[in-house]
């Protein structure tokens, strides 16, 4: 039977652990990030990952940095024949690299070389990608640079946002890993060098990026809002106060840059910089839970004229 280390943290990584117990592969230890303060209240959670582990009974190590520490020499000494990473959220050391007679792989979460970095799936709708997917690579020490072994690709619609296309990819990347491994074990598994000229890549999504800059298209501003739901969310301020918007539709309509040109049962439509206007339809203001934007309208007179700041 072969052995394996699975290394992952937040919740698109459980369906691939799940795919890699189902199918028998020896799991000697699940590696993730250390338990973190979630929430106001700063309570201390363990990663999605490790409750699937304990769930199994699967040995957990958390290190806080695999590099120099005791925890890596733990890991490799567990003797694996493979390592599988999956969002694990840290680069791999050389000396761990080299220890599994297979290799170390990766499931990433995109058509490589095109988004190496940490959020791949954000980065894919907000730069209005029609397609994106799954890449399975042999490991290397520069970021998601390494040979691909297989790829599947996943379509994006005018419907999807990050929460829908993390789930289609999560499920993707569980089941291309059950077909690719058994070539791997046998020997029969493709490895073609990436065309790193033509890398692009998608860096964690920063707070300044999560701001509505309502002078962009109304494409721009619509594939940002679902580019950034259900997290980190995007925001504008409307009436000194920050807004954050989580539901919205692209419309028709022309006025000054984020100037409220409609507002009706379904929501309030706001300008951009050429005549596809964004109706938000779902937010969530200052201090209060999610709302539909008809709710938010019941207590607060909008009129239009009204504008979102972004200075």
């Amino acid at each position: 039977m072969t052995s394996v280390i699975f290394m992952g943290t937040p919740d698109f990584s459980v369906p691939v652990l799940q795919r890699v117990i189902a199918d028998g592969y020896e799991v000697k230890a699940v590696v993730t990030q250390p338990d973190r303060p979630v929430g106001r209240k700063k309570v201390l959670t363990p990663p999605p990952v490790k409750k699937e582990a304990l769930n199994h009974q699967i040995k957990v190590i958390q290190p806080e940095k695999l590099t120099g520490s005791a925890e890596l020499e733990e890991i490799i000494d567990l003797d694996a024949d493979l390592i599988i990473t999956a969002a694990f959220g840290q680069l791999l050391p050389k000396k761990l690299l080299d220890a599994p007679k297979l290799g170390c792989i990766n499931v990433h979460a995109s058509l490589l070389p095109e988004l190496r970095g940490g959020a791949p799936i954000h980065h894919a709708i907000i730069r209005g990608y029609d397609q994106s997917g799954i890449t399975i690579m042999y490991m290397a020490e520069k970021l998601d640079a390494g040979d691909i072994i297989s790829q599947r690709t996943v379509p994006i619609s005018d419907e999807d946002h990050v929460g829908t296309l993390h789930d289609k990819l999560s499920k993707a990347g569980a089941d291309l890993l059950s077909e690719t491994l058994p070539l791997l074990i046998e020997g029969k598994a493709a490895r073609t060098e990436q065309d790193h000229d033509k890398a692009t890549y998608a860096w964690n999504i920063k707070r300044e990026e999560e701001k509505i800059d309502w002078n962009r298209p109304g494409k721009e501003v619509f594939n940002q809002i679902r580019g950034l739901y259900p997290w980190p969310t995007a925001y504008t301020i409307f009436r000194d106060k920050p807004l954050k918007i989580q539901g919205a539709k692209l419309s028709k309509g022309t006025g000054a840059p984020g100037e409220v040109i409609s507002v009706t049962d379904e929501g309030i439509t706001f300008a951009t910089a050429d005549d596809q206007a964004v109706l938000v339809t779902e937010l969530q203001p200052s201090g209060k839970k999610k709302m539909a934007a008809a709710d938010f309208l019941r207590g607060s007179d909008v009129k239009t004229g009204e504008k979102a700041q972004y200075e």
